[in-house]
């Protein structure tokens, strides 16, 4: 799959709410995860890894209240997208995230990911 499809593939399962099954897909089983700098699982790598952050995150939203994703910019093996999200958490309450996250494609699986973000 070339990274314009892992790119819309990426944003279609994720719209659905299938972070999950996107992982599933569409990562590399090498791949490595990076959040921002002092944040919980920094860096996460190994597809099973990633799964496990990802599950745990999503197991202590109480309450999507918005969310949207913009359309991914391709350039080469990376694509980039923002992501904004009304939030309540089980163990913080409410936040709004503005976020941009980038990915490296290769063989047509997501490699890389990082994650830049602000929370209110």
């Amino acid at each position: 799959m070339e990274t314009k499809a892992v790119a819309k593939k990426w944003k279609a399962l994720c719209e659905q709410g299938k972070g999950l099954e996107c992982i599933n897909e569409l990562y590399a089983d090498s791949i490595t995860s990076k959040e921002m700098p002092g944040m919980p699982n920094e860096v996460v790598s190994g597809k099973q890894n990633v799964w496990n952050k990802n599950k745990k995150w999503l197991d202590n939203v109480e309450e999507f209240h918005s969310s949207s994703i913009s359309e991914p910019i391709v350039a080469g093996n990376h694509f980039t997208a923002t992501m904004n999200f009304d939030i309540t958490f089980k163990d913080s309450g409410r936040h709004k995230m503005e976020e941009v996250a980038v990915f490296e494609v290769k063989d047509g699986k997501i490699k890389n990911e990082q994650f830049f973000y602000s929370m209110e």
